[in-house]
């Protein structure tokens, strides 16, 4: 009877006595363990990667849907994620560590696999293939040494160049499948046993090139990849109590830990700073070259390195939850998607390869018994029938058109995941070009979603210096997002910090506190209409509806300090640049409608649509696609912008303060919260669509010019061979061409 995964983890469990439970999200690949005392952190990473590895097939198809726990174990499910616990008295859990681990990527097949694709070992194939075929070709046209040189030179470079393709080739024979490989040996093998080894020797040269080239682009995009990984500490300086120093491994780090980061160090999970002032190189997440500065109450990320002093910060995040993994997550999991045209042309090359030999047979007999030529041996003047039949294979493989668009989709990826724009699979690339619509919610997307100080107030007029330091010196002691921005604007303005005696906080009112032997109270209006100065409250100026107020009532004095959720510098010439592309620009928001149109107005969107309820907001996505005559992308952050993210042709996520909620429906996510990166992602989607087009019209014209030439007798076998693998290295070379980005359109933000 076949073990189940439940059974797999709980023996597991059984034989790890430290080990309380274990907790696995498939979907995310994300593994924690809850442990009880000392454990040998490296001992157990090894044994759950093993049990991992047992299971992933099982986990990754849903048999944890249906599945039970054995016997003295508990099973639970939140969402996707399942916790297996073993048995335990009931104040065990409190006493529980959980580590994050590293979920197992690939096995030995994989591995092997990788090795083999190696483009230097390749290109070592290729160059011995061109230097063995050239002195083969050099020796028996100058006619010097033994006769036997020159065909053993030829034969090496034969075997030199199809040494690759062999192996590939006989993987997919054992598996009864064909592919190019297979049509390139086989006109290498013909073109040989017509005496045309030269010609032999140039294919085998030239698709043994274009593989390494393949390989090298591969490479190339996996390693702008594979830089975020790098990016990742392996060790963290803890700071215990008595500011004694622990190092230990990043998975041991906690959330609430105080970790100690020194110049040079990276930072290993996502924090916020608790002393020390420095800078920080985010250019792994953001791709902003400039260092980034930080000083107490700012935050921190995974992967980015400090360049200045050192800084105490506390862990706001785990390490396998921080914005790096993030990023690394998504990335994998977009690796692992395909966009439409590129699953066609997987589907398309076993099929084609049939075709292909079917025609050329087809052809073969054509020219041999209705045509009358020679069916084997033939001259220069007059070519045999099978002679022709291998250079109409050669020219009709497909190599270049199964490259042209996995080729465009891998690099668009690696460049967008180097600049903070990660997207999930190749279709959200593809996908992105055809948007002519794009909305987008207010709050966190087009603004920070952090309130900032606008005016003071005072009544009467000129005592507003008074208000700035009354209200600095409640506020520092309170929490509350509009304390936070008062006590940041008073910082920045250089305002001393007075002295407060009897502070109270008065639940959802304000607070209160004696300055300078005086009370006075900070909150919301409904302070002065609730007290004496009612009747002339209400006389008060109403604050216009875009900005929050808070007032400071005194002895003698009185007064209000405005307050808005700041804008993003950037979304105004974003949404400029947007519209210049041709795109409609609509706001989504639950905001009243007075203050999205005043933020409408300032950024200059085209419609705004508000006080939207998150059903509404779905509503509203579905009549802008127009029944399908229009093509909309939403960007949003917030739970309630996840359903109207999953009505959207393309969902699009700010994800460094983005809600689970909204990355899970995201095909496409801006790390960083960085809002010109919309703009980024949609240039750079149109240019892989220009690249895809250009690589699918110069694979299919070669093939379609050359194929006709090659029916009516006019290309030789060497000229195919040119024309063919000089498709394949230009399909390549152009595909790379994303990699390193492109112009910025004039007017696009900076």
């Amino acid at each position: 009877m076949q073990t189940t995964w439940t059974e797999t983890l709980a023996e597991f469990l059984r034989s790890e006595p430290g080990v309380g439970a274990v907790r696995i999200d498939a979907g995310a690949r994300r593994v924690q363990v809850a442990t009880l005392g000392p454990v040998d952190v490296e001992s157990l990473r090894e044994r759950l990667a093993d049990t991992l590895a047992a299971i992933e097939d099982e986990l990754s198809f849903g048999a944890a849907d249906g599945a039970a726990a054995p016997a003295g174990f508990t099973l639970t499910r939140e969402g996707d994620v399942v916790q297996l616990s073993g048995p335990a008295c009931d104040t065990a859990p409190k006493f529980w560590r959980w580590r994050e681990y590293e979920w197992p990527e690939g096995g030995a097949h994989e591995e092997a696999e990788h090795e083999a694709e190696d483009w230097r070992e390749l290109a070592a194939f290729a160059g011995a293939c061109g230097v063995l075929g050239l002195a083969g070709w050099s020796v028996k046209l100058a006619g010097v040494g033994p006769a036997w040189l020159a065909p053993t030179l030829g034969g090496a470079a034969l075997v030199a160049g199809a040494w690759d393709a062999a192996k590939d080739s006989w993987e997919n024979l054992r598996r009864a499948k064909l592919d190019i490989h297979f049509l390139m040996l086989s006109v290498a093998v013909g073109a040989t046993l017509i005496g045309a080894w030269g010609e032999a020797v140039l294919l085998l040269f030239l698709f043994s090139a274009s593989g390494a080239m393949e390989a090298y682009a591969d490479e190339r995009t996996h390693r702008e990849v594979d830089s975020l990984l790098k990016a990742a500490p392996k060790q963290a300086t803890l700071v215990e109590r008595g500011g004694r120093e622990r190092v230990v491994a990043v998975e041991e780090v906690g959330i609430g830990d105080l970790v100690r980061v020194r110049p040079g160090e990276a930072f290993c999970a996502d924090g916020v700073v608790e002393a020390g002032e420095s800078g920080a190189d985010e250019s792994a997440l953001t791709g902003e070259s400039v260092p980034v500065e930080k000083a107490k109450g700012d935050q921190v990320f995974s992967g980015t390195i400090n360049v200045g002093g050192t800084l105490d910060w506390r862990v706001a995040r785990l390490p396998a939850e921080s914005t790096l993994q993030k990023i690394i997550r998504l990335i994998h999991g977009a690796q692992r998607l395909r966009a439409p045209s590129q699953r066609f042309t997987d589907k398309f090359g076993t099929g084609y390869t049939w075709l292909v030999l079917g025609v050329c047979a087809v052809m073969y007999l054509v020219w041999w018994l209705a045509l009358g030529l020679e069916p084997w041996r033939g001259t220069e003047e007059a070519p045999s029938a099978f002679y022709r039949a291998m250079t109409l294979l050669v020219v009709m493989s497909p190599c270049a058109l199964v490259l042209s668009i996995p080729s465009a989709i891998l690099a668009a990826i690696a460049w967008g995941a180097r600049r903070g724009v990660l997207f999930r699979g190749g279709a959200a690339v593809e996908k992105l070009a055809e948007v002519n619509v794009i909305a987008l919610d207010k709050t966190g997307t087009l603004t920070t979603g952090e309130l900032v100080v606008e005016a003071y107030e005072s009544f009467p007029p000129g005592r507003e210096r008074e208000l700035m330091e009354l209200a600095y010196a409640l506020e520092a002691r309170s929490e509350h997002p509009l304390a936070r921005a008062i006590v940041r604007d008073a910082r920045a303005r250089g305002l001393p910090e007075l002295a407060v005696e009897g502070f109270v906080s008065m639940t959802g009112q304000g607070v209160r506190g004696r300055v300078g032997g005086a009370t006075v109270m900070l909150g919301r209006r409904e302070l002065l209409e609730k007290g004496p100065l009612k009747g002339w409250a209400e006389k008060l100026p109403p604050s216009a509806a875009e900005f929050a107020e808070v007032w400071v009532v005194g002895p003698d004095f009185l007064g209000r300090v405005l307050l808005r959720d700041a804008i993003r510098r950037e979304s105004a010439p974003v949404l400029a640049a947007l519209r210049r592309e041709g795109l409609r620009t609509v706001m989504l928001t639950g905001d009243r409608r007075a203050t999205a149109e005043a933020v409408g107005a300032e950024l200059g969107v085209d419609e705004v649509r508000a006080g939207l309820s998150p059903a509404e907001k779905v509503r509203a996505v579905t009549a802008l696609k127009d029944g399908g005559a229009r093509r909309v992308a939403m960007v949003g952050d917030g739970v309630n912008d996840a359903p109207c993210l999953a009505a959207a042709d393309v969902a699009i996520a700010m994800g460094a303060r983005g809600s689970d909620a909204a990355l899970e429906q995201a095909e496409i996510v801006l790390m960083h919260d960085r809002i010109e990166n919309v703009l980024a992602a949609f240039e750079l989607s149109r240019r892989a669509r220009a690249v895809i087009r250009q690589n699918l019209t110069i694979s299919l014209g070669v093939v379609v010019v050359m194929a006709a030439a090659s029916a009516a007798g006019l290309v030789p076998l060497g000229v195919g061979v040119l024309a063919h693998e000089g498709s394949t290295v230009l399909v390549c070379l152009n595909s790379l061409r994303l990699l390193g980005g492109g112009r910025r359109r004039r007017g696009a933000a900076e």
